[in-house]
């Protein structure tokens, strides 16, 4: 069998597989992943889909054309009552294997026929709405998580201060990696970034602010990698300067 680039199967009449099962489930991956990207998904975002799909595959041990109901409720309550998943995991998990189910039952990529042919059985859509999490509440944050207070986060800046001075002063190498910890953890939590905004961000992104010129040049900061939707590229945004330490803790350099 040969999987062009779009992601479509059919069947080459060749010397009989070994193994056709395990070459079946990686031909399927390798054309679920290229539909995937000719969608325009992050590549991140199709890896990671691909390892939940790997995973539920060692776990249940059974081919996709042998999935069921039963192995999707018994591998997330295994998921929910053991490994003790977030809900926005066990989400996250699902859709991906959702997603996949869907590719490898279309009619449009030649899967079916293709296992019927081979096993003599063809795989079927198992993840449904009665069998899978809902997306209602926007937040699905574990309650017990807070918001630091004004003491613990002053605690958190100075622990990461301290750690450049103690490293610089036993003359250790490192005090350069612990300062730049020390700017990104003030510049995360001053801007609200996530880590790919923050890891993609350069000095020309600080600009001054004309409303608040107390702040100098750092009165707003550009987000060139925002979160993207899906298929589309990063989204820009800005944010404006709203903490009076935000620019004593930025390097002037």
């Amino acid at each position: 069998m040969a999987v062009d680039e779009a992601g479509r199967v059919r069947l080459v009449r060749s010397a009989r597989l070994l193994h056709p099962e395990e070459h079946a489930v990686q031909e399927m991956l390798a054309g679920w992943r290229n539909q995937q990207l000719s969608r325009n998904l992050q590549i991140a975002t199709v890896d990671q889909r691909v390892r939940y799909v790997r995973r539920f595959l060692e776990a249940v041990n059974e081919y996709p054309w042998r999935w069921t109901p039963a192995l999707v409720d018994e591998y997330f309550g295994e998921q929910r009552s053991v490994g003790r998943v977030a809900h926005s995991t066990l989400r996250a998990h699902q859709a991906a294997l959702r997603h996949f189910t869907a590719y490898i039952t279309s009619s449009e990529y030649g899967w079916i026929e293709v296992c019927q042919e081979l096993f003599g059985t063809h795989p079927v859509q198992v993840f449904f709405e009665w069998n899978t999490a809902v997306h209602v509440e926007e937040f699905e944050g574990r309650p017990a998580k807070r918001p630091y207070t004004r003491r613990e986060l002053q605690q958190l800046f100075d622990h990461a201060d301290d750690e450049v001075e103690r490293i610089a002063g036993a003359g250790r190498k490192g005090w350069q990696a612990a300062y730049r910890d020390a700017v990104m953890l003030k510049i995360a939590y001053a801007y609200g970034l996530r880590f790919n905004e923050l890891r993609h961000l350069q000095k020309v992104d600080l600009a001054a602010n004309p409303h608040a010129r107390q702040f100098g040049k750092f009165g707003v900061c550009k987000v060139r990698y925002g979160k993207s939707r899906k298929g589309s590229p990063f989204k820009p945004r800005s944010v404006l300067t709203v903490f009076d330490w935000t620019p004593g803790g930025l390097p002037t350099g």
